[in-house]
């Protein structure tokens, strides 16, 4: 499931590019990190297959650019018009597992989360597979460390040689959570499940027959694209939004239906603020952690995360700083939760900081917008090879194209020429026109507007290869 927005992860985590996408530890993003784990899971009576994702329209190319930069092909990726939370995502990917005409397990992971011991992660996952084989819904359980205010937690009792599930508790104050730790029993809720195609549906007829219904419709409406799969797009709309917990994990104990939990001990940690990446953070001797260009004084139990300059820190205790291109936050790290609070004043507000980097990814490349002022704008830009931007033309600016790397197809116009490096071409305003890459390593050019109106919209697509026209 790899569809959330991540806004308690801002400014590096942003609508455009939200935080599964971000390498947060390690060398590969989240997702990567999902998808690789998973694909561990083989065993002689385990098989797996590849993996159905469920995400975003507007994240689709980086879904799949991500994929094969870790060598793996999806067997499909769902596409939601809308977000309609975990419980119909997770009805899409049962739907579309059972259009093959077998029945399979279903492992279920938000692309969000890291672990640190990955044996340990795949026996826990395997021990569930089986399980869940014989009907069973499969719940991974971390097993506590600290008294943690921000995770739901499961309550789960001895039952054969497994756990049941008993009972689910909400986030829980200090205190509480200090009383679980000490009496056990207790376990994070990781998001995590494990569970027939089938079962899950049965599961969901029976608590949210109206979810079941309405997710079914908007599946049957479906168009496929290659890899992608849209169902229709007004049906979903009109799917209830609602989590798997609510819509029916919560209501399974005191049910015939069957929910065990599997304890998970192997260094996992949901990434979902600050706090939680500085505690996965490698740290020197006070407790301080950084990533990027920075330099930590005289402080204490601080993160600091720099992109894309020079950041220093002194006095600092407790604190989290991150640094972007365009955008800076600082704040107390035991209120990284509410950092969501400042994105709903930019959302408020109608900023773009809220939505997007200023460096923008995009099917093609991207372009960082890395200067501006009144009439103007001085943009980079990378095409991938073999790649091309949309056939089209601008009513309100003209563009000076510089090449820095490799070599560019341009049609301008009426003509098509060549470009090599310290090149440069000019597109008059109103003139169509293209961009492409026909080598074999990436293209960089320097692209300087200048008219009345400079904004994203002011373009008209005649021909485009990612559907946008």
């Amino acid at each position: 499931m790899a569809g959330g927005s991540g806004t308690r992860l801002w400014p590096l985590s942003r609508a455009g590019y939200p935080k599964q996408f971000l390498v947060l530890n390690g060398n590969t993003s989240l997702f990567q990190q999902a998808a690789d784990r998973l694909a561990t899971l083989g065993a002689e009576d385990i098989a797996v297959k590849p993996p159905i994702v469920v995400g975003n329209e507007e994240h689709r190319f980086m879904v799949l650019d991500q994929l094969r930069e870790q060598r793996l092909s999806p067997s499909a990726v769902v596409l939601e018009p809308v977000g309609r939370n975990t419980a119909p995502a997770i009805t899409l990917a049962a739907l579309q597992a059972l259009e093959g005409g077998e029945d399979p397990v279903l492992v279920v992971t938000p692309a969000d989360q890291t672990v640190t011991d990955g044996p340990a992660f795949t026996a826990a996952l395997q021990d569930a597979v089986r399980q869940a084989k014989d009907g069973a819904i499969v719940i991974l359980g971390i097993t506590p460390d600290r008294p943690e205010t921000g995770y739901g937690y499961i309550r789960a009792g001895a039952e054969g040689t497994g756990l049941r599930v008993e009972a689910f508790v909400e986030k829980p104050d200090a205190a509480t959570a200090q009383k679980y730790l000490d009496q056990g029993g207790y376990y994070w809720n990781s998001g995590m499940f494990v569970l027939r195609a089938s079962v899950w549906l049965k599961a969901l007829q029976q608590f949210r027959p109206d979810i079941d219904q309405a997710t079914r419709v908007a599946f049957g409406g479906k168009a496929v694209d290659g890899p992608f799969v849209r169902p229709a797009k007004e049906a979903f709309a009109a799917v209830p939004s609602e989590s798997i917990d609510y819509a029916v994990m919560e209501r399974c104990p005191g049910s015939p239906v069957a929910l065990r939990m599997v304890p998970l001990d192997a260094g996992w940690n949901d990434l979902g603020a600050w706090e939680a990446v500085w505690q996965v953070a490698e740290k020197d001797a006070a407790g301080n952690a950084s990533r990027g260009d920075a330099i930590i004084a005289d402080s204490r139990n601080t993160l600091v995360h720099a992109t894309s300059r020079l950041v220093s820190a002194v006095g600092l205790d407790n604190v989290v700083v991150v640094e972007t291109p365009d955008a800076v936050l600082v704040a107390d790290r035991s209120k990284s939760q509410d950092v969501k609070k400042i994105v709903s004043q930019l959302t408020a507000a109608q900023r773009d900081e809220q939505n997007l980097h200023r460096k923008v990814h995009r099917p093609w490349g991207w372009y960082d917008s890395i200067d501006m002022g009144e009439r103007f704008q001085v943009k980079r830009i990378m095409v991938k090879p073999g790649a091309s931007l949309s056939l089209q033309m601008h009513h309100h600016r003209a563009e000076h194209w510089i090449v820095v790397q490799g070599t560019a197809e341009v049609v301008n116009g009426d003509k098509t020429i060549l470009l090599t490096e310290n090149q440069s071409t000019y597109i008059p305003l109103g003139q169509v026109h293209r961009l492409s890459n026909p080598g074999k390593v990436p293209l960089e050019i320097i692209e300087v507007q200048s008219g009345s109106y400079l904004g994203e919209d002011d373009i008209v697509r005649y021909q485009d290869t990612y559907g946008r026209n």
